[in-house]
C-alpha cells in the first residue's frame, strides 16, 4: 500500500514537472490526476479508489487550468494594447487553407476557410459562407508546446495541433480540422 502511494506521488510530481512548458489546462489536468490518485488511494485504501480520485482530480484540474489560461490571455492582452506577443511558435507568419472540417456536431455552415497566423499573436480567419457572403474574424492566439490556444472576449479554445510537411492538423473536443499551407 505504501509503495503504491509513493509511486502515485512520484507520478504526480513527474506529471507536473513534465508539463512546465504546457498550457495551464494541461498542467491542471496532470496535477489533478496525480493528486486525485494519491488522495483516492489514501482515503479509499485500494486501486479503484485511486482511479476514481484520478478521474475527479483530472476534471477539477481541467477547470482550474483552463481558468489559468484565460487569466494568462487577459494579462497578455492588458500588457499590450493591441494584443501582440511572441508566443506564436511554428504557426507565426503562416497561412493555411482548410481541407477537411470534421465537427463533432456534424454540421458545416461554410464553403471555405483560410487561417492566417500573424507573427504578432493575431489569428485572422477568412470565411466564405455557402451563400457566397465573406466574413473576417480576428482572435488572439498563442502556442504552448503542441497546444494552440485561441481566445477572444470571454472564450478560450484549446486545440492539439501537429504539423507534418505542408499539413496542419488541429483537434479539440468539438472539431478536427486538416489544413494545407498556402
Amino acid at each position: 500500500m505504501k509503495a503504491k502511494i509513493v509511486s502515485a506521488i512520484l507520478i504526480a510530481m513527474l506529471a507536473g514537472g513534465a508539463s512546465a512548458q504546457t498550457s495551464g489546462t494541461k498542467k491542471g489536468m496532470a496535477w489533478g490526476a496525480g493528486l486525485g490518485a494519491v488522495a483516492g488511494g489514501i482515503i479509499g485504501g485500494h486501486g479503484s479508489s485511486a482511479l476514481i480520485g484520478a478521474a475527479v482530480g483530472t476534471g477539477i484540474g481541467y477547470v482550474v487550468g483552463n481558468e489559468a489560461d484565460k487569466k494568462k490571455a487577459a494579462e497578455m492582452n492588458a500588457q499590450s494594447p493591441n494584443g501582440t506577443h511572441g508566443e506564436t511558435g511554428p504557426l507565426g507568419g503562416t497561412t493555411w487553407r482548410l481541407q477537411d472540417w470534421s465537427p463533432k456536431s456534424g454540421k458545416e455552415v461554410f464553403k471555405t476557410k483560410t487561417f492566417s497566423f500573424g507573427s504578432d499573436g493575431w489569428l485572422t480567419t477568412h470565411t466564405t459562407n455557402k451563400d457566397g457572403k465573406k466574413t473576417t474574424d480576428r482572435e488572439n492566439y498563442r502556442v504552448v508546446d503542441n497546444t494552440l490556444i485561441v481566445n477572444k472576449g470571454d472564450y478560450l479554445l484549446n486545440f492539439k495541433f501537429a504539423i507534418q510537411g505542408d499539413q496542419l492538423t488541429v483537434d479539440s473536443e468539438k472539431v478536427r480540422a486538416i489544413m494545407k499551407r498556402s
